[in-house]
């Protein structure tokens, strides 16, 4: 199954896009609550190339890596990728009132609901959005 999130950004695509991609952005934005962080990642943004975030409770009590290889790269247009058994898909959809629409598309897991996970999802793409319209 398919999940998809998705929001709309007020900046140039190629501000998202360098957002989105760069380490030291990620860190900043790469959260779905205020008890969580990204403290550290990495991105060779090339086909064939890998990606990790690490993310941790803020307390310490656990922490996982979100890792895979990029698939498909169409700069500031689409990023595919797969993580494990799964795969995603990144679009920067520009709009005509000078935003872009950032559509992440992704396959469920098993181990938590769907909302859940849209949930999750949507939450750390809405502090991208934020991340970015605030001017980094």
């Amino acid at each position: 199954m398919k999940i998809s999130v998705e929001t709309v950004i007020k900046a140039p695509v190629t501000k998202v896009w360098s957002a989105y991609t760069t380490p030291d952005d990620i860190i900043q934005w790469n959260t779905a609550s205020e008890d969580w962080h990204t403290t550290k990642s990495s991105v060779d943004l090339r086909v064939g190339g890998a990606f990790t975030s690490r993310m941790e409770a803020k307390d310490g009590s656990v922490g996982f890596d979100f890792a895979g290889t990029y698939t498909r790269i169409i700069p500031n247009e689409l990023i595919e990728y797969s993580f494990g058994e799964r795969s995603g898909a990144v679009e920067f959809i520009p709009e005509t009132n000078d935003g872009v629409t950032v559509r992440v598309t992704f396959d469920a897991e098993s181990e938590n609901p769907v909302e859940l996970q849209r949930q999750g999802w949507q939450a750390i793409l809405n502090n991208f959005a934020r991340y970015v319209e605030a001017g980094q």
